[in-house]
């Protein structure tokens, strides 16, 4: 290669990749690349999570009640293609990208025997079916799991991290949904009371995870709001000079006299300067002061005022009948589905409750009016009754 040309031996190995091809040095080799993510960058993103998971266990500790446990976490930078080898076949996606202080895709990866799990503890059923009702408690769980994640990083950023609501879906890992490129995977060994370890994986971009560990290395020695660069010498205070010390207390105590006196030293004309108060009189040293008159107090029960009642009669009011009440837990309430029964807290054969505004006002019984409900009134709730509800 004397005359500066490559030879045909040299562009084969250049278009098949090969990483013997000489260069004269200006490429370096594959193992000479620094790596996407440098350790130092690692070790700063995983101690801003290191610090949330006792807050991760402890939130889902009360939704499965059961407890939990959540290890360090780890991180790597994977492909599509080193990840599928770590994943089960099967495997439930929880989509909830960031949308606010921290832009871009955001996901955990739970293995479908977690998923059913932790789904199955939180609507007290076992063996439960992977269902919309299922996928729904899982959503709640992850958005629950994830809060300290948001808290922290928000904290790092000096910003407001929000994410979109939680997505959930049955999957095969071929058919999950990655950031393109290279990605960081953090697991999360994860212990539940009464079943198999496991782990929990969330999936970060390379570009998010170095924003992170960029603010984490740059702004821990300084914790609070910094000025902009170019104003940092504007708004630097100037030491004060000795001719602008303000005057000292027992001073200012002699000079600021009440009108009337002329200020000590200043030459004043009487009462200049001084605020001229409601009630005093100016130059003559004593305040002009009168005492209070309040009306006499009617100890009798003040009639109501109907005279202007009918300014009112046009303004409408929310009327509702309510059959009964009664409180379901999380997890039951989860467990609804076609044919379920809810049992109220009115025996068969009582009034329903008329209300307005959810105010009580009156009972009744329900009744059919051609083809709708009707209810007709049974008892009238005092007007007492109805004033100190409405107080």
């Amino acid at each position: 290669m004397s005359d500066g040309s490559l030879t045909q031996d040299e562009i084969d190995a250049l278009l098949q990749g090969s990483p013997g091809a000489d260069m004269g040095g200006d490429i370096p080799a594959a193992e000479e690349v620094e790596d996407s993510l440098p350790d130092a960058e690692k070790t700063a993103f995983q101690s801003v999570l290191q610090g949330t998971t006792a807050s991760q266990a402890s939130n889902l500790s009360l939704l499965v009640t059961k407890t939990t446990q959540i290890g360090a976490p780890r991180v790597e930078v994977l492909t599509r293609a080193g990840l599928a080898g770590l994943l089960d076949d099967e495997l439930v996606q929880v989509n909830q990208n960031f949308s606010d202080g921290l832009l871009g895709e955001h996901s955990y990866l739970l293995p479908k025997a977690l998923a059913t799990a932790i789904s199955g503890l939180m609507m007290g059923q076992e063996g439960i079916e992977l269902n919309e009702a299922a996928l729904s408690a899982l959503q709640e769980a992850i958005s629950q799991v994830s809060g300290p994640v948001l808290t922290i990083l928000g904290d790092t950023l000096k910003a407001t991290v929000m994410a979109d609501p939680a997505e959930a879906r049955l999957s095969v890992k071929s058919d999950i949904s990655l950031p393109e490129g290279e990605f960081v995977m953090v697991s999360y060994p994860l212990t539940i009371e009464g079943e198999q370890p496991t782990a929990l994986t969330e999936i970060f971009t390379l570009s998010q995870v170095k924003e992170i560990a960029a603010k984490k290395a740059g702004g821990s020695p300084a914790p609070g709001p910094r000025p902009a660069a170019g104003m940092q010498q504007q708004m630097q205070m100037p030491q004060m000079q000795p001719q602008m010390q303000m005057p000292q207390m027992p001073q200012m105590q002699q000079q600021m006299q009440m009108p009337g006196m002329a200020p000590q030293g200043y030459g004043m004309p009487q009462g200049y300067g001084m605020p001229q108060n409601p009630g005093m009189v100016m130059g003559s040293g004593a305040p002009n002061v009168q005492a209070v008159q309040f009306p006499s107090l009617n100890t009798g029960a003040v009639p109501m005022e109907h005279g202007n009642i009918s300014l009112l009669m046009d303004v409408y009011m929310e009327m509702t009948v309510e059959l009964g009440r009664t409180k379901k837990l999380i997890k039951e309430i989860l467990g609804m589905g076609e044919g379920t029964i809810i049992e109220l807290d009115k025996l068969a054969g009582e009034p329903v409750d008329i209300l307005v505004n959810h105010k009580l006002i009156a009972k009744g019984e329900v009744v059919v009016i051609d083809e709708n409900f009707g209810v007709r009134v049974t008892e009238i709730v005092s007007p007492m009754e109805r004033m100190s509800d409405l107080t």
